[in-house]
């Protein structure tokens, strides 16, 4: 790690007894310290009023979703006129989704982030 990014200052707060309880609770659940945790929140605060809106397990699990979206829908436009949909068909709109998917969910991020709703 060089110089510029080691952790060399300190940020705190003091908290009741019932407070901490809380925040260790937590941190335990998570599986990291106390310190740790607090973190990892005050920078995911930082993140958010910078406009980094979404981690990056939010980004995947938002895109699975508007692939499995994009499925859906297609396949659906597809029976609704009563045509078949072959094993082919559902290979190429899984396909088509899988690779559209990390682009869309960032494009609603950023659409949702710039509506003021994240």
């Amino acid at each position: 790690m060089p110089n510029d990014q080691l952790r060399n200052r300190t940020v705190g707060s003091k908290v009741t007894e019932s407070e901490y309880a809380l925040l260790a609770a937590i941190a335990e659940r998570e599986g990291v310290t106390v310190g740790e945790w607090c973190r990892e929140v005050l920078l995911a605060q930082v993140n958010a009023a910078q406009g980094v809106v979404a981690t990056a397990a939010e980004q995947t699990l938002l895109a699975e979703v508007v692939a499995l979206r994009a499925i859906l829908l297609n396949a659906l436009y597809k029976l609704a006129p009563q045509e078949d949909l072959t094993d082919q068909d559902l290979d190429r709109l899984i396909e088509r989704a899988d690779m559209e998917r990390f682009q869309r969910a960032k494009q609603r991020l950023a659409a949702a982030a710039k509506e003021g709703k994240l």
